[in-house]
């Protein structure tokens, strides 16, 4: 299920548990920081070969990706910030690019395009997903959250 700018009911409550950490926006920045959320989910039992680490690690990968190549301001990092709620998990990708946003109606790209897949695996993936602004700083944050 996708909604898209819709507030979710994880926001509302304090998190269990919660990993947060900025990376340079850098392909070796997103590829540490899927490895990290990995790595913190199987700590949290999680364990490497479940669905859910799995799942928001590759969602993080996707994320982390288009926040180097799309949201990259020269000198910027990017943050990561995971967090466990009661019954859901949620990944939250910011950058500081405001006015890149990710499109709200997710093309179907064409069969040779050799990108464009990201933002389909994300809704594939998770069970909501969506755009919020920083709230002080400029930029945007991208979320995605599956249930437990």
């Amino acid at each position: 299920m996708t909604s898209l700018h819709s507030p979710s009911s994880a926001e509302a409550t304090a998190p269990l548990r919660e990993f947060a950490m900025r990376f340079s926006s850098t392909p070796r920045g997103a590829r540490l920081a899927r490895r990290l959320v990995s790595h913190r989910l199987d700590d949290w039992g999680y364990g490497y070969d479940s669905t859910l680490n799995d799942a928001l690690t590759l969602i993080t990968a996707e994320l982390a990706a288009n926040a180097v190549r799309h949201g990259r301001v020269p000198g910027r990092d990017f943050a990561v910030r995971l967090a466990e709620h009661p019954g859901v998990l949620r990944i939250e990708v910011s950058d500081t690019r405001t006015e890149r946003m990710p499109p709200t109606d997710l093309p179907t790209p064409a069969a040779d395009a050799e990108s464009g897949r990201g933002l389909l695996l994300v809704a594939a993936l998770a069970d909501h997903w969506g755009t919020s602004p920083r709230p002080a700083a400029p930029g945007k944050t991208v979320w995605a959250e599956c249930r437990r």
